[in-house]
């Protein structure tokens, strides 16, 4: 993780009130997620959108970054909620009007694009946030805290789901560069990279790609990290019914369980007491402490596992997939 500080809009130890922000990309994440957190949220309000398909009732909307900068000189917090490829332009621009930025997961395209940003960020005194709502999830922090003097000897990652319900429609996830199963798997990868207190390694993957898509409908890793430590993880689109989002850590004195994608915790087979204002307000609250510090929060591990993944992964063919 990097963090660096800036003085750019917002200054070091001002006092966010109401901020004004504009939302980028309004589409499923944006609408379930990121409108009601800031509508919770008394740091930021909502003051404009930018979106082609149309914006939302009652706040003025824009067709692209462009003209939300050259109308909105005022706005100086921007959250980008668009897939991952067309991100890195329009964060760039942003960035180098001098604007505070929140990113969704995953941060970009590549590595290399949001180290770009982040050298960006830096050079103009701006708050770059690359996000990963997981973390935010009501057992991780419980989890990390459980394992940081922890001995660990395995942790087994499984995340299944099904595409249809989750992503219906959404060409883009099974476009280059749209990540496919690793668009939730990355979740996953996430918290593991949050809870597990010495760095892994990727040692194998075998990734399967539907004939007729560009992007992976299931993925199984195996990393590798100190004192004989392993971690399996195994990523499915293909899940019916019960949907799978749980991770469980071994270590020489017992067993910690993450289910529910972070949100209930076990210890030892005991349910523990987890509290926390949610992913998403969570992220929001977490942005307007960066910028009230002057500093940007970019961790890029998740990313570069799964980078690792489709340069060392097998790859093989299935069945083709039709939403």
């Amino acid at each position: 993780m990097t963090v660096t500080r800036g003085a750019g809009a917002g200054g070091v130890g001002r006092q966010l009130v109401s901020e004004p922000i504009a939302l980028l990309g309004i589409g499923k994440i944006a609408r379930d997620q990121h409108i009601p957190a800031i509508a919770s949220s008394g740091a930021f309000h909502l003051a404009a959108t930018v979106s082609r398909s149309g914006g939302i009732d009652d706040v003025e909307n824009h067709a692209d970054v462009a003209d939300l900068l050259t109308a909105r000189p005022d706005i100086n917090v921007l959250s980008l909620c668009m897939p991952p490829v067309p991100r890195f332009d329009i964060a760039t621009a942003a960035l180098a009007a001098g604007k505070h930025v929140m990113l969704e997961k995953p941060p970009g395209a590549t590595v290399s694009e949001v180290l770009k940003l982040e050298r960006l960020a830096r050079a103009k005194g701006v708050t770059l946030f690359a996000t990963w709502h997981s973390r935010e999830a009501a057992g991780v922090a419980q989890a990390r805290a459980h394992l940081r003097d922890a001995q660990i000897k395995h942790v087994q990652i499984d995340w299944k789901e099904d595409v249809r319900r989750w992503h219906p429609g959404q060409d883009w996830i099974w476009q280059a560069g749209g990540l496919g199963v690793f668009d939730p798997g990355i979740n996953a990868l996430s918290i593991m990279t949050a809870i597990v207190p010495n760095p892994v390694h990727l040692t194998d993957a075998t990734l399967s790609f539907p004939e007729n898509r560009d992007t992976p409908i299931a993925a199984d890793l195996s990393f590798a990290g100190p004192a004989g430590m392993t971690v399996d993880a195994a990523f499915d689109w293909r899940q019916e019914g019960p949907q799978s989002w749980n991770i469980t850590v071994d270590t020489t004195v017992g067993q910690l369980r993450l289910t529910d994608g972070g949100a209930t915790l076990h210890i030892d087979g005991m349910a523990q007491t987890c509290e926390g204002p949610g992913e998403y307000p969570g992220l929001y609250h977490r942005f307007a402490e960066l910028i009230e510090a002057g500093q940007s929060d970019v961790d890029i591990s998740p990313l570069q596992h799964v980078a690792d993944a489709f340069m060392l992964g097998r790859r093989t063919t299935v069945a083709a997939f039709h939403d």
